[in-house]
């Protein structure tokens, strides 16, 4: 079970944590393809870059789940 996250004594989704860690390694990903020039590659940028999101997001929830 996922717990909340309490920031001042609000309680919050725990999204609020998984969020922008995931958009952090999407953009260092990202930043990584364009260095290395391999973004010429991708045919649907604005897919890839939505399903990387994604595939960040549930491995951020998978690990830091607890379980």
């Amino acid at each position: 079970m996922h717990h909340a996250v309490v920031i001042g004594g609000l309680e919050f989704s725990p999204l609020v944590i998984y969020f922008p860690m995931a958009f952090i390694l999407t953009a260092l990903t990202r930043f990584i393809l364009h260095r290395l020039d391999w973004h010429d590659r991708i045919w649907k940028v604005a897919w890839f870059e939505v399903s990387l999101f994604m595939c960040f997001l549930a491995l951020s929830v998978f690990l830091l789940s607890g379980r």
